[in-house]
């Protein structure tokens, strides 16, 4: 026997989480599919940053003129598995091609738009849920390590702040009164003062899985493999499911690619491996998180815990996580805080990216009975609240919040 439901979200990460809650809240009949515990993966394993200013794509012409040198450097922030090269190869061709200055300034743009009240939504949403107690709005930091590094800066904070983007200078002796903690950075920091910070991730995602079931949405644990039209939906299937739904939402993070093929879009999604490493300890070294820029991870005070996550690896779903790329975070780590003791886990997980950086949302080319919410890249956390609406509103026959044509299915 087939279960029917009204709206089927494939996807139990915070972006699938949230749209649940929100859906549910509207009065919608939904069910979540995923094979995984709800929130986990990199929902779970992020830097816990809302960030509101992160409005610069990964591909602009300064790293174009620096992507052979950045891709085959083992050490870089920015590493390829050279096993992956051929796969990744049209990715990259693409990728390149939205690092030209004309491209990489209207992504930035659209990012711009999409973020501009992401900080003030997750605030309310995390008062709606009584998770108040998870959000910090201390802000973030860019650390820089010597004066060349902050005047080299300089260009891409100026483009922040044409975009509306709040950034404070401080000198070296200013950062030591805002974190007495950290080594001396000589160059002083950027601080962004509109930044959130989720205390635990984990427990986030617990309080939003948690509400959005009490909000009358539904669990299947299972793997949706397949999607078809039939008459009056979609039909979702794969191992021990069969379902029914009148609308379905695909929202499976990197997972996504070969489900939106099936609806009818090519969509050039690919995967970024994201590592995190962890060290135990009763008192924060820092109040809010921090990020040494040029080493490309964040220092991230956590309940309990200082998380350092980071880097990006262009690798595939099916490569085991690298000890090189660990080590690498651990090492950064003990440059800022030598006296760390030894790591007490690490994790690696798979962000979805798209070449131009922007997230996929709305319809289907192939109809409005199809919907997508993936490939939020880095900013997943960010950006679930404001994707929420934006689906919401499609489906209720409204105008969403933003001007979602940047961010069609059909831009490629």
């Amino acid at each position: 026997m087939t279960a029917e439901v009204e709206i089927a979200v494939i996807g139990a990460g915070v972006v699938g989480l949230t749209i649940a809650h929100r859906l549910a809240t509207d009065g919608h009949e939904v069910a979540v599919i995923d094979p995984n515990p709800p929130g986990s993966g990199a929902s779970w394993g992020n830097a816990g940053t809302v960030a509101d200013y992160a409005v610069q794509p990964v591909g602009t012409p300064d790293v174009l003129r620096r992507l052979p040198s950045l891709l085959f450097d083992r050490s870089s922030p920015l590493a390829l598995r050279r096993a992956a090269l051929p796969a990744l190869a049209p990715w990259l061709l693409r990728f390149a091609r939205q690092s030209l200055p004309g491209a990489a300034r209207r992504n930035a743009a659209a990012l711009a738009a999409i973020l501009a009240d992401a900080s003030d939504r997750w605030r309310d949403l995390a008062a709606g849920i009584g998770v108040e107690g998870l959000m910090r709005d201390h802000g973030c930091l860019y650390l820089y390590d010597r004066p060349e590094q902050r005047r080299a800066a300089e260009v891409d904070l100026a483009m922040r702040r044409s975009l509306g983007i709040r950034v404070e200078m401080l000198s070296a002796d200013e950062l030591k009164q805002l974190e007495p903690g950290l080594s001396e950075m000589a160059g002083g920091a950027a601080f962004f003062p509109g930044a959130r910070f989720v205390t635990d991730p984990g427990k986030m995602m617990a309080a939003l899985a948690d509400v959005a079931w009490r909000s009358g949405a539904t669990r299947l644990t299972a793997r949706a493999e397949r999607i078809g039209r039939v008459a009056g939906g979609i039909s979702v299937s794969g191992p021990d499911l069969t379902l029914h739904a009148r609308r379905v939402v695909i929202a499976a993070g990197a997972h996504s690619r070969a489900l939106a093929r099936i609806a009818g879009d090519r969509i050039p999604l690919d995967t970024e491996r994201g590592y995190h490493i962890e060290f135990d300890m009763a008192a924060p070294l820092l109040r809010r998180p921090a990020s040494p820029t040029a080493r490309g991870f964040y220092l991230c005070p956590m309940e309990g815990r200082l998380r350092v996550a980071g880097t990006v690896e262009l690798g595939g779903l099916g490569a085991p996580p690298s000890p090189h790329r660990i080590a690498l975070l651990e090492r950064g780590a003990r440059l800022i805080f030598p006296d760390l003791p030894a790591p007490a886990r690490s994790w690696m997980g798979f962000r979805p990216s798209m070449p131009d950086s922007l997230p996929v949302i709305g319809h289907s080319a192939g109809g409005g009975d199809v919907l997508h919410a993936f490939g939020h890249g880095h900013i997943g956390l960010t950006l679930a609240p404001v994707t929420a609406a934006i689906i919401a509103a499609l489906i209720a026959g409204r105008a969403p919040p933003v001007d979602i044509a940047p961010f069609r299915a059909t831009r490629f």
